[in-house]
């Protein structure tokens, strides 16, 4: 399998780009902000061929270059129906021009071809599973995409803004919940193996087991505290 990642715009937004082996069709994880030409390197380096965009969430650092993304390739696109109003409306997405102003001129908007993810689907593009959860807490509709283990490579899990390597997503914008993010963490992050590989929204690649270990916020909630939102995350989108 190929996975091809790499970090875009004003947030360092990390775009993903997934395919059963180099000169075959993809999927595109969060085109975010200036992420189309970084897409475009990316494809073309590897020979692929998209077939589907899908997101994590609707905050516009991971969906501003979906529009012109899918209208390039006549492809479709897949959010939470929860998230569907921040395509067409980011800055209500953060309840104030949070970080507008470095995004400079935005595409804003739904792609022609747009679809509805749900809970515990199981997504089959370009020759690949996606299981998908919805996992609120940074947005009301927040979701992860799940990959099964292969004989080559362990499971992977694109965690979006749900965790991080040693954090979580902030829950101080509209829609975030503290107390929901801790529960997603518990149901959709927990029962997964140690060996599962962790690619999120933000920062570097790392484990379910090195988190489960490390991550304060994981250990708060394997350990059955409850939500302090005192100590939530406020940094970022």
């Amino acid at each position: 399998m190929l996975i091809a990642g790499f970090p875009a715009g004003a947030w360092g937004t990390n775009c993903y780009l997934v395919a059963p082996a180099a000169g075959e069709e993809c999927v595109i994880i969060d085109p975010g902000h200036q992420a189309a030409q970084g897409v475009e390197d990316a494809l073309k380096k590897h020979r692929l061929k998209p077939v589907a965009v899908i997101l994590t969430h609707g905050h516009i650092d991971h969906v501003a270059s979906v529009v012109p993304v899918c209208g390039a390739h006549d492809v479709p696109a897949w959010i939470h129906p929860r998230d569907r109003y921040m395509l067409s409306d980011p800055e209500k997405a953060l309840g104030r021009s949070i970080g507008m102003p470095l995004m400079g001129e935005l595409t804003v908007g739904e792609p022609d071809d747009l679809r509805e993810l749900t809970d515990g689907a199981d997504l089959k593009l370009a020759g690949l599973d996606f299981s998908v959860a919805h996992a609120p807490g940074h947005t009301k509709g927040s979701v992860t995409f799940r990959m099964p283990e292969t004989q080559e490579i362990p499971s992977v899990f694109f965690s979006g803004d749900l965790l991080f390597a040693g954090s979580i997503g902030r829950t101080d914008l509209p829609g975030g919940s503290h107390a929901e993010i801790l529960d997603s963490l518990g149901r959709v992050c927990l029962p997964l193996d140690d060996s599962t590989v962790v690619l999120s929204g933000h920062g570097p690649q790392t484990s379910i087991g090195q988190e489960r270990a490390t991550n304060p916020y994981l250990r708060q909630v394997a350990a059955g505290l409850g939500a302090d939102d005192t100590s939530a995350p406020r940094r970022g989108m």
